[in-house]
C-alpha cells in the first residue's frame, strides 16, 4: 500500500507538475509574447524618438546655417556700410573742398565780369561819342555820299540808292551830285535790272553833260544795252560817247566794243 501509495503520489505529483510545467510555459509563452510586446514597443518609441531627433538636429542644423547666413549677411551689410560711411567722408570732404573752389571761382568770374563790365561802358562811351560824330558827319552832304558808298562796297545795293537819292533830291547842285546818280545807276546795273540803269544814267548825261561822270554813264548805258541784246542802241550810244567825249578814257574803251560788236 505504501508502494501504490507512492505510485499514486507520483503520478499526482507529475501530474501537478506537468500542469506547472504548463503553467509555467503558458507564462512564458505570454511572457515571450509580452517581451516580444514591449521589445516591438520600445522598439517603435526608439525609432520615433530617433526619428524625432533626426528633425531636431536637422531644424538645429538648418537653424545654425540660417544663423550662419544671418551672420554672414550681417558681417557685408556692416562692410557695406563701412564702405558707404568711408565714401560719405570722401563726400563730404569733396564738396567741401568743391563748395571752396566754387566759391573761389565765383569771385574770380565776379571780379571778372566787373572788368569787363567797366570796359564795355567805356567802350560804350566811346561808341556813343563816336554815334555822335557819325551822325554830325552823315548829316553833310559829304558824310551822306560817303554812306552810300560804304553801303554800294558792301553789296546792299537798295540802301545804297537810297542814300545815293537821297543826296541827289538834297543836293543837286553840288560837286558830288553827278557821282551819286552815277551811282544809282551803278546799283541798278549790279542788279542786273539793266532798264533802269539806262534810265539812271540817262539822268546824268542829261544833267550833268560837263561832268567827268557823264562819259562813264555812256560807256553803263551801252553796256546796258548790249546785256539787254539792243546792239543797235549799244552801238549808238558807243558813237557818242566817241564824238561827245573823244578825249576820255571811256572813248577808248567804246571803240574796242564796236569792233566786239560788228
Amino acid at each position: 500500500m505504501l508502494c501504490v501509495a507512492a505510485g499514486c503520489a507520483t503520478r499526482g505529483d507529475l501530474q501537478s507538475l506537468e500542469r506547472d510545467t504548463l503553467d509555467t510555459r503558458k507564462r512564458l509563452v505570454k511572457l515571450e509574447k509580452d517581451m516580444d510586446l514591449i521589445r516591438k514597443t520600445t522598439n517603435e518609441e526608439i525609432q520615433n524618438s530617433l526619428r524625432g531627433f533626426r528633425r531636431d538636429m536637422e531644424e538645429m542644423r538648418k537653424g545654425a546655417a540660417d544663423l550662419q547666413a544671418a551672420q554672414d549677411t550681417i558681417r557685408v551689410d556692416m562692410q557695406e556700410m563701412s564702405g558707404k560711411t568711408d565714401d560719405l567722408k570722401i563726400l563730404l570732404q569733396k564738396r567741401g573742398d568743391e563748395k571752396a573752389f566754387l566759391k573761389e571761382e565765383s569771385e574770380r568770374r565776379v571780379a571778372a565780369m566787373e572788368e569787363k563790365l567797366a570796359k564795355l561802358e567805356k567802350r560804350l562811351d566811346e561808341l556813343k561819342g563816336a554815334e555822335g560824330k557819325t551822325a554830325a558827319a552823315e548829316s553833310t552832304p559829304e558824310g551822306i555820299y560817303q554812306g552810300g558808298l560804304a553801303l554800294f562796297k558792301a553789296g546792299d545795293m537798295q540802301k545804297a540808292r537810297d542814300e545815293f537819292t537821297r543826296f541827289v533830291e538834297r543836293y543837286p547842285k553840288h560837286d558830288l551830285a553827278s557821282n551819286a546818280q552815277y551811282w544809282i545807276g551803278e546799283t541798278y546795273y549790279s542788279e542786273k535790272n539793266y532798264e533802269q540803269a539806262i534810265l539812271a544814267f540817262q539822268d546824268v548825261i542829261k544833267n550833268y553833260p560837263k561832268k567827268e561822270k557823264a562819259p562813264a554813264a555812256l560807256l553803263k548805258q551801252a553796256l546796258s544795252f548790249k546785256s539787254l541784246r539792243d546792239v543797235k542802241s549799244a552801238r549808238y550810244v558807243l558813237k557818242k560817247l566817241q564824238d561827245d567825249y573823244p578825249r576820255s578814257e571811256e572813248a577808248k574803251k567804246a571803240k574796242e566794243l564796236l569792233r566786239e560788236l560788228k
